[in-house]
Parts: structure tokens; C-alpha cells; sequence
């Protein structure tokens, strides 16, 4: 009887032990779950930070170019031309072009 009893309690533990193990797995692969969606969310944002800087650079050029001020010698009847460029590094700039001028 003692031998039968021990059996018991032993499958017991074991179903038990099995039951927990699964629960444990089952935890752990809706953390992995959830650790990759999150993952790919910081992945968007930093992707669309990314294009914000460029926006933001060519805002600040174009402020930059703003804030100059003009040149003490220059002719009233020159005409500035704002033109957009691409730098070698692929970033847009603003600059300011004084080739086009005013007919007398």
C-alpha cells in the first residue's frame, strides 16, 4: 500500500511539475512575442526620425540663410535666388545665389 501511495504522489509531482513547465514556456513565448512587436515599434520610430533630420536640416539651412545679413556693397538691383541643392553626403541645402540681376 505504502509503494502505491508513493506512485501516486509521484505522478502527482510530475503532472504537476509538467503542468508548470508548460505555463513557464507558455510565458515565455508571449514575452518573446511581445518583446519583437516592441521591437519593431522602436524600429518605425527611429526610421522616421531619420527622415525628420533631413526635414529639420533643411529648415535650419534655410534659417540660417535668413538670419545673414546682406552684403554692405551689393547693388539694390541685385536679385537673390534661393536654390535648393544636394550636398555630396545626399543632405539638402539652401544657399543663396546673387547671379541673376535686375535689368536698368
Amino acid at each position: 500500500m505504502a509503494n502505491n501511495q508513493g506512485e501516486a504522489d509521484s505522478t502527482f509531482f510530475d503532472r504537476e511539475r509538467d503542468r508548470l513547465a508548460r505555463e513557464i514556456t507558455a510565458g515565455f513565448e508571449d514575452l518573446l512575442s511581445s518583446t519583437n512587436g516592441l521591437n519593431r515599434k522602436l524600429e518605425e520610430v527611429l526610421g522616421m526620425t531619420k527622415e525628420y533630420d533631413t526635414i529639420a536640416a533643411l529648415w535650419s539651412s534655410f534659417a540660417n540663410l535668413m538670419k545673414q545679413q546682406p552684403e554692405p556693397d551689393a547693388p539694390m538691383t541685385d536679385k537673390a535666388c534661393l536654390e535648393l541643392v544636394v550636398t555630396s553626403s545626399g543632405q539638402p541645402m539652401i544657399r543663396k545665389n546673387h547671379k541673376y540681376r535686375k535689368r536698368h
